[in-house]
């Protein structure tokens, strides 16, 4: 039985509870209101100012569209960056971000300073960003917005003649299938481009998940928007459109949203108001811009088919014809655009990733998870890593070969190998696909067959409309119908309500303030408060069911009607036609004649070509087929460049036609590709160069066994042995010694070009140099540039030449491999093999005497299997065998004993200066090292 001692307290501890959740409750709701009021003000303040971008950031209106020959409401404005920030530099590629004119007004991409705009600025990228004003200028097309945007993209190519690259263009929601047609129009004013949550095909979408791309169906077609530019004295409410977005998931309208402010309004306050600057700016179209976007986007799905033209007919949109990468960034938390409206597009136009590499194009796309439509361009939180890994690389993007990638984002780990070349914390992967990879991303195309029954019915539903109904309709709306329509639209009419003209408002911004002074927030374990939470979910729970239920019975009812067999024959289509996929779109003559003489002028490019031509047909060779490309090899080759000051003549531009010419000559005939690098590397000393890149560039990615099998079929036809091991390693630990032995290809592969390539034996003898690699941080960046600045020295007399038999110098191309045998000799604690002690000090030196020229070789072999067996016996077979070529190698190294102390290598050639010395005294100083170990 309790007694009265446990009762009374108890009760008095749920009074105590339930008095202070009510109090809090009561304030909670006072601050809602008055959280309220004040987004009215703000929408009432944001509309007296013309509606301005709602922006973070300021800036200068350059150019202003309303003032061009074919007038249009946009604008061209320069960002200014903030007072924290770096100065924006003229020399790196500009950024331009193309807002969606979908009922809101711009900003979006700059709304928060992590975004698109603000990740721009905070790396020192000039921005630009186009904005529009709330009307649209009589007469305006969604042409005359296109020729706009071309003109402000001409205006910012001429102001940076010397950047980096042409503007990186983004477009956003509606904003990207504008770029999209921009870019087909005009492919020389752009870039690459990024099409963010941007829908070009838009019959697309997975059963049961994305209704809205039922809507025009069940509305009967395009003549509903007419209508709405109809009654609206020619302009089409832009509200209409937000109406329709705030139904697709109404338990965030009318619950969600407005409880979270409620339940936290001591915190959300400010992000609320902010976002409802934005949401709540509406903006008007003219009536025959949004019929053209209805009936050649939404119902005719033209754009993905090719079938847009300009209004002269001049001029077909083709977006095979744009020319810069195009990066699609989707999300399967997009309702509103899922990855297979924004993707789809892709097997629309071409039957293979064969078919896009002819093209010479290169898509790559990017899938997040989970953010919804706005987060995409928001870029705040979980959609920010993909802006800003995917706007780093753009230099490698915009060098990719031409063909079909999907940008993976992974985090970095400290023995991930190539770390140093890592730009920040995540590690981007461009893992090729195929187009069958596309199409597995929906459940099938069979479902578009139907909204070809819809286009039909549309188009004759629209002419209908304009004949007998839409004369009506004019002659009866006016001015003052048309703003009465607007101001009793409900997304208008609540903030007017909850703001300053309603006088039973007024009342709650004192009571507010003396709220926010007696602030009690209950306790977060407050039962109540737990109840209150459960609730709201059940709340949000049913209206989901409402929506899920809703969503079902009109695609049932959809499919019912538009899935008919006797509506299809009634639109003269047939129903037992083969469902599926469209037909693929076919070429132009133009476009076919292109193709050919591209085809004429490659097979002139086999033989013709450069050094630098033929260093990057060997890279492509080896990577073009491989399973990824990410970062690591791209930036190392630019700090091999940079550091050589070389990347004034080696530009982004020229690198990316040299790419995409060498990837196309692979494609059309890999073997001939390969047996024309001999003559396009007359030097041996460029060959062996060739083949030590190669290695290079391999050792910063995972192993690969195709990849070594591509190398050793390079180094064959080259005829140069391979020095290295090219076997993954055996645990992490052990990738320090490989690193460490970067510098031996270049310094082995000078001994003899007649001999045959036993590249196993090497790798072992460089076990011991890893620790003395580990010595040192500045290891891993000086290798790199040791084992590449020849080839890069190659490449740029070769971006000079006209012809590709461009020889180096011998002395210069002596000098490294002897460096480096002396850093190697003090590294590896004095070890010396026949294979380095028989390196010639001029590559003439190995050809002058073709009947020693083998010999040093064999021996090499033979001591190099020895040192496979045990260390020990490393000392008895190369001892006598050295003697041949010590003398050489002695030269060598005493031309060339200044030059570690003035490259890039300073701490392993100090610590080689005692080996030097003695290895240098005569030719019997190296025997007399070896019983020393």
């Amino acid at each position: 039985m309790l007694s009265t001692s446990s009762v009374v307290p108890a009760f008095s501890q749920s009074f105590s509870s339930a008095q202070a959740y009510w109090l809090d409750a009561w304030q909670r709701g006072i601050l809602f209101l008055d959280v309220l009021r004040e987004r009215g003000n703000l929408y009432l303040q944001h509309a007296h100012d013309g509606k301005p971008p709602v922006l973070v950031f300021d800036y200068d209106i350059l150019i202003d569209g309303r003032t061009l020959a074919r007038p249009a409401n946009y604008a061209l404005a320069l960002i200014k960056p903030l007072a924290d920030y770096p100065a924006s530099d003229p020399l790196k590629r500009p950024f331009v971000v193309i807002d969606p004119r979908a009922g809101h007004g711009p900003g979006i991409g700059g709304f928060k300073l992590d975004s698109e705009i603000g990740i721009a600025l905070r790396a020192g990228h000039p921005c630009y960003f186009m904005v529009f004003f709330p009307q649209p200028v009589p007469g305006q097309t969604i042409e005359c917005v296109a020729r706009a945007e071309q003109v402000f993209l001409d205006e910012i190519n001429r102001r940076h003649p010397d950047a980096a690259g042409k503007p990186f263009v983004i477009g956003n929601c509606q904003g990207g299938w504008a770029l999209a047609m921009l870019a087909a129009a005009a492919p020389e004013s752009v870039g690459p481009i990024l099409l963010a949550g941007s829908p070009i095909s838009y019959w697309a979408g997975v059963e049961g998940k994305n209704p809205m791309r039922y809507s025009g169906g069940l509305l009967g077609g395009s003549w509903a928007a007419s209508f709405a530019g109809d009654i609206g004295n020619g302009r089409f409410d832009g509200t209409y459109l937000v109406n329709n977005f705030e139904q697709l998931d109404p338990a965030n309208t009318y619950w969600s949203k407005l409880y979270n402010l409620y339940a936290n309004v001591d915190t959300e306050r400010e992000r609320f108001l902010g976002f409802e600057r934005w949401w709540g700016g509406h903006f008007l179209l003219n009536k025959e811009e949004m019929d053209w976007i209805v009936q050649n986007l939404f119902i005719g799905n033209r754009l993905s088919a090719g079938e847009i033209t300009d209004q002269a007919g001049e001029v077909r949109l083709d977006l095979r014809n744009i020319r810069s990468p195009i990066v699609v960034f989707a999300s399967w938390g997009d309702n509103i655009t899922p990855p297979q409206q924004a993707l789809n597009w892709i097997p629309d136009l071409y039957e293979s990733v064969e078919d896009i590499r002819a093209n010479d194009q290169t898509i790559v796309y990017c899938l997040h998870e989970k953010v919804g439509h706005l987060g995409i361009f928001v870029s705040g939180g979980v959609a920010r890593k993909q802006h800003e890994q995917l706007a780093f690389t753009l230099d490698l993007i915009d060098v990719l070969p031409p063909g079909l990638y999907e940008a993976m984002i992974t985090d970095t780990h400290p023995d991930m190998p190539g770390l140093e070349f890592v730009e920040g914390r995540y590690l981007v992967r461009f893992e090729t696909r195929q187009i069958d990879d596309i199409l597995a991303l929906d459940d099938g195309r069979q479902d578009e067959a139907a909204f070809e029954v819809v286009k039909r019915v549309a188009q004759a539903n629209q002419r209908v409309y304009d004949t007998w109904v839409s004369p009506w309709i004019k002659a009866f709306s006016n001015e003052f119908s048309a703003n009465l329509l607007r101001h009793l639209n409900p997304a208008r009419f609540e903030r007017v309500l909850f703001s300053d003209l309603n006088p039973a408002v007024l009342a709650i911004k004192p009571l507010a303030a003396s709220v926010r002074a007696e602030r009690q927030a209950v306790a977060t374990d407050n039962p109540l408060l737990a109840l209150e939470k459960r609730q709201s979910r059940a709340i949000e729970n049913a209206l989901d069911q409402y929506r899920d239920t809703r969503d079902a019975q009109q695609e049932q009812l959809f499919k019912a009607i538009y899935e008919s067999p006797w509506l299809a024959r009634l639109v003269g289509l047939d129903p037992k036609a083969p469902q599926g996929a469209r037909p693929q779109v076919a070429r132009s003559a133009q476009q076919e004649e292109l193709l050919r003489l591209k085809q004429v002028e490659l097979a002139y490019q086999f033989e013709h070509a450069t050094v630098l031509d033929a260093h990057l047909r060997a890279l492509l060779y080896c990577a073009v087929h491989g399973q990824a490309a990410d970062e690591r090899p791209f930036n190392a080759l630019r700090q091999v460049v940079r550091d050589a000051g070389l990347d004034t003549q080696i530009t982004i531009a020229a690198l990316r036609d040299t790419v995409r010419r060498q990837t196309l000559l692979i494609m059309h005939d890999e073997n001939k590709a390969l047996a024309s690098l001999p003559a396009l590397l007359p030097d041996a000393a460029q060959r062996r160069r060739c083949v030590a890149l190669l290695e290079q560039m391999a050792s910063l990615q995972p192993a690969s066994s195709e990849r070594n099998t591509r190398i050793a079929r390079i180094a064959q036809v080259l005829d140069v042995p391979l020095p290295l091991d090219n076997q993954p390693a055996a645990s992490p630990a052990a990738q320090p010694a490989k690193a460490a032995s970067t510098p031996a290809p270049v310094a082995s592969k000078t001994a003899t070009t007649t001999a045959a390539a036993p590249a196993a034996p090497v790798a072992p003898a460089a076990a011991p140099k890893a620790p003395a690699a580990r010595k040192t941080t500045a290891a891993p960046a000086a290798t790199q540039a040791q084992g590449t600045s020849n080839a890069a020295a190659d490449v740029t007399k070769a971006a000079a030449a006209t012809k590709p038999a461009v020889a180096t110098n011998p002395a210069p191309a002596t000098k490294p491999p002897a460096t480096k045998a002396s850093a190697q000799a003090g590294t590896a604690a004095k070890t010396t093999t026949a294979a380095q002690a028989a390196i010639p000090a001029k590559p003439a030196a190995a050809t002058s005497k073709p009947a020693t020229a083998p010999k040093p070789a064999a021996v090499a072999k033979a001591g190099a299997e020895g040192t496979q067996a045990t260390p020990s016996a490393t000392t008895v077979p190369t001892a006598p065998a050295a003697k041949p070529a010590a003398k050489p190698a002695a030269k060598a190294r005493t031309a060339t004993a200044p030059k570690p102390a003035a490259g890039a290598e300073i701490a392993p050639a100090a610590e080689a200066k005692p080996a030097t010395a003695k290895t240098t005294r005569s030719a019997n100083a190296s025997k007399e090292t070896k019983p020393k170990r």
